[in-house]
């Protein structure tokens, strides 16, 4: 069987990167003691995948994880055995079974809904009131940095939903296999058109939702698909 799980990446464990939040996970699957299913091969691993890589320095409220089992398991025992492991900033907060035929979650994934804190209040308001004017464009230019250089693309079709309420840059961005929309790379655009680019503009990233599409083409919680 395979477990869906979400799980929280708290602000104080905000600059650990993937790869230890991977071990973390880990390690807190063996002290649980849950019969996780482990890969064949020299050097075998918990078989667990993650819906998508959260970027050092940001926080996340609904991350979301994938664990194939050896031995069911109820949602109860694993969120309580989880729990009793795992340390205090990256709790699990629903966990439910999967089929095994349910697709793989990044195949599922269309976008990610993230909360900007702007730390310097005068800079938030310049970012604000610039967001009708960016979002009149026709076009939203910004550098994608790749492998081997920046380059230059459109954002306006990555961005689904952009407003502001006080400090805080609330925004739903298109985020699959193929394309994304990081939210350095919005802030840079939106700095542009609020006259502030070259600033450095601190803040506090939250990816606070990770989103499918439904049957209806809406973008509900992925872990509800």
């Amino acid at each position: 069987m395979r477990m869906l799980a979400v799980f929280e990446k708290g602000e104080r464990i905000r600059h650990i990167g993937h790869l230890d939040i991977q071990r973390s996970v880990q390690r807190g699957l063996r002290r649980s003691g849950l019969p996780v299913a482990y890969s064949n091969g020299f050097n075998p691993h918990i078989l667990i995948t993650f819906a998508s890589a959260l970027s050092t320095g940001a926080c996340g409220k609904r991350e979301i994880m994938d664990v194939t089992m050896a031995e069911d398991v109820s949602s109860e025992e694993f969120l309580d055995r989880m729990n009793k492991a795992m340390p205090p900033e990256m709790q699990l907060s629903e966990a439910r079974p999967l089929d095994q035929k349910h697709p793989a979650l990044m195949a599922s994934l269309r976008a990610a809904e993230y909360d900007l804190l702007i730390r310097d209040p005068g800079q938030a308001g310049k970012l604000t009131a610039a967001i009708p004017a960016m979002m009149a464009k026709e076009t939203v230019p910004a550098m994608r940095k790749t492998k081997t250089a920046l380059k230059e693309c459109d954002i306006k079709p990555l961005i689904y939903e952009l407003k502001g309420e006080g400090q805080h840059i609330l925004a739903t961005l298109v985020l699959t296999e193929r394309e994304a929309c990081k939210p350095g790379m919005l802030i840079e655009a939106l700095s542009r058109e609020a006259g502030i680019e070259g600033e450095e503009v601190r803040m506090l990233i939250t990816r606070t939702a990770l989103l499918g599409m439904d049957e209806n083409d809406r973008l509900v919680p992925l872990e509800t698909l």
